[in-house]
């Protein structure tokens, strides 16, 4: 349930993450929804890393998580293109 509940909260977490730090990344929606994915699951491993819980199952913190990481994941690939 785990992975699954990342990839889902991960779809969200990009799509929040995009809009909340709009602008040209390239590659689109599709770009978009990866990068949230990623995110979702960086952020994971690093809330579970630093005690702030794991996932389990679809609740406010986990969701919190997901889009701090598609956040964080958003801002490094800017970085990396630019």
């Amino acid at each position: 349930m785990g992975v699954i509940t990342w990839i889902i909260f991960g779809l969200i977490a990009g799509i929040i993450a995009k809009w909340i730090m709009p602008g040209k990344d390239g590659g689109g929606f599709i770009m978009t929804v990866i990068l949230g994915i990623i995110g979702a699951v960086v952020g994971g491993w690093i809330g579970t890393r630093i005690g702030f819980g794991d996932v389990s199952g679809f609740n406010f913190k986990s969701f919190f998580v997901a889009i701090v990481g598609a956040i964080l994941v958003l801002w490094i690939y800017r970085k990396v293109r630019s």
